[in-house]
């Protein structure tokens, strides 16, 4: 392929101002006419701002209108905000998947459960292997990341090489996996580096993330000092903890429970990679009641204090195979995801009220991060010296303090950029050229429905406003028939009822408002009802509530 006339492009769709939800596409060739790889395609969780949702995802539309050039989908590794998305929008796009051992035996579990399970077709891919996509040529690079298999990807095109590095740390002890492949990223630096897309999350740390190694330490002296039973929350996918805390278990004695599903498919994905061989089998968590309490240790979903996880339903008490009273433990081996922090204090509190301890990386070293902190980006860009920085996987501050970092390590260009914004890297260097729609949408009643949609608005209106539905019978005339029928729901206490009196009143003078040429056309009388009923309760409680209008006509 000629390079007349050829582009380099950046787009992400998701995960650039904000932390998760990632979406990455990459462009190469003419205008209008590139061919395109998707990196990641991932999830985030509702910080219980909206109503009625869990898994808010991507919107992919603008790749889906271009489905002819989208040769495939590579994943960087397994968490949720990186290939969550996958069982939920893959029927969209239908492209080859490309991962690694682990990150596929994670893939099938969940596709399993999808209606095309047998129709995706997942490449497996060595780590340190080297591959094409389309136009782009292909090298992963292992590093360390809170999960087995973490890599970034040496982008190579005829316009130059952009290195995506994915979730990342350098952890010279990592206990699961090898440490960071330096000397590959350094042979990639000295070849030439057009641009890295690099992870910002924990650009305002200063010094190093801390590794894996040094928490065993610190864990089995934590629980050696528990008296009780000790519950142990991390992220399922972190298998490197999920070892560590198993070894500190048996050094105290105790024996492992897992309490919860997630956790349970990551357990069995490392087993069935080579993992966790020298790791007993843990128990299942309807052992737990049957285990002495100063002998049993109970690794527990629900970290960020997600409703539905096992920890907040242990919490609840409604969990039915595990109980935990006053005087037991439970540690938080792992930090807030922002967002998170008003539902996990929640949680700490129902543990607390319960006369339960609660440790957290604020009092002891339970946690280590799996995001590279500045020393660690730093050297990064020592052995990269990228021409071009795009700071990813962070909110806007963080892009915005990672450009400065970046410029610091003497990189000649930065792009601040968020979801949407279309970055051309290649020829003439980084500039957003352009803005494509960019959204969320939610898995909703079986189907995905966007975020800014009628039914998730509604929803949220009703929630916060109240709603209310309003029955009215008209004869042939449009005028009324019979006395309003009214309902509403979150709106009024129960000795308020004599306030429908007024919205009859309202309802009334409304029909007689209308022109009577006007009063057979059941949508305008509909919409004249609607708008005043809302007013009616917009004056009355400085409310606007979800209104519907039932209008019957008689013969």
């Amino acid at each position: 392929m000629s390079n007349t006339g050829n582009e380099l492009l950046f787009l992400p769709l998701g995960g650039a101002g904000e932390i998760g939800m990632n979406l990455n596409l990459y462009g190469f060739g003419p205008p209008d006419a590139e061919r395109w790889m998707m990196v990641d395609l991932g999830i985030t969780f509702n910080n219980g701002q909206v109503p009625g949702v869990d898994v808010i995802m991507p919107d992919p539309q603008f790749i889906v209108d271009r489905l002819d050039s989208l040769d495939g989908l590579v994943l960087t590794h397994a968490h949720e905000d990186h290939l969550g998305a996958v069982p939920y929008l893959w029927e969209r796009l239908r492209c080859p998947i490309y991962a690694t051992p682990f990150t596929a035996s994670i893939l099938r579990r969940k596709l399993a459960e999808t209606d095309f399970k047998d129709e995706a077709e997942i490449t497996i891919v060595d780590l340190g292997s080297r591959f094409s996509v389309g136009p782009f040529d292909l090298e992963l690079i292992t590093l360390t990341h809170s999960i087995p298999e973490p890599n970034a990807i040496a982008i190579r095109t005829p316009l130059g090489t952009v290195l995506h590095t994915g979730d990342w740390k350098f952890d010279p002890g990592p206990v699961v996996g090898a440490p960071s492949d330096k000397d590959a990223l350094r042979r990639v630096g000295e070849e030439g580096v057009q641009a890295i897309v690099c992870d910002s999350t924990n650009v305002f740390v200063e010094g190093v993330a801390g590794s894996e190694s040094d928490l065993l330490q610190t864990l089995r002296e934590v629980i050696g000092k528990c008296e009780n039973r000790v519950a142990v929350t991390s992220f399922a996918s972190n298998v490197a903890r999920l070892e560590t805390i198993a070894a500190a278990a048996l050094a105290n004695g105790r024996d492992v429970v897992l309490a919860g599903r997630s956790l349970r498919r990551f357990d069995e994905a490392a087993r069935e990679n080579g993992l966790l061989a020298d790791t007993p089998a843990f128990l299942d968590e309807d052992m737990a009641g049957y285990l002495p309490k100063d002998k049993v240790l109970i690794v527990c979903t629900g970290s960020q204090g997600e409703s539905r996880a096992a920890l907040s339903r242990i919490a609840a008490g409604d969990h039915s195979n595990v109980t935990l009273e006053e005087g037991d433990t439970v540690i938080f081996s792992s930090r807030e995801i922002p967002g998170n922090e008003a539902n996990i204090g929640r949680l700490h509190n129902d543990l607390s009220r319960l006369g339960i301890e609660v440790i957290t990386w604020r009092n002891h070293l339970v946690h280590v991060s799996g995001h590279p902190a500045r020393d660690e980006l730093i050297e990064m860009y020592q052995l990269i010296q990228p021409r071009i920085a795009v700071p990813v996987h962070g909110e806007r501050r963080h892009l915005e303090e990672h450009a400065r970092l970046a410029k610091s390590c003497q990189v000649a260009e930065t792009v601040v950029n968020e979801n949407g914004g279309v970055i051309r890297l290649a020829p003439q260097g980084g500039e957003i050229i352009g803005q494509v729609p960019s959204g969320r949408l939610t898995w909703e009643g079986g189907r995905t429905v966007p975020m800014n949609g009628d039914l998730v608005r509604s929803r949220s209106r009703a929630l916060y406003n109240g709603s209310v539905v309003v029955t009215v019978v008209v004869d042939a005339h449009g005028l009324l028939a019979a006395a309003p029928q009214i309902a509403t729901t979150g709106l009024l206490e129960a000795d308020e009822e004599t306030v429908l009196t007024g919205v009859e009143d309202v309802i009334k003078a409304t029909v007689d408002m209308v022109k009577k040429s006007k009063r057979q056309d059941d949508e305008l009388l509909k919409e004249e009802l609607r708008i005043a009923v809302r007013r009616f309760f917009r004056d009355s409680f400085y409310k606007r509530p979800s209104t519907s209008i039932h209008l019957v006509r008689t013969e």
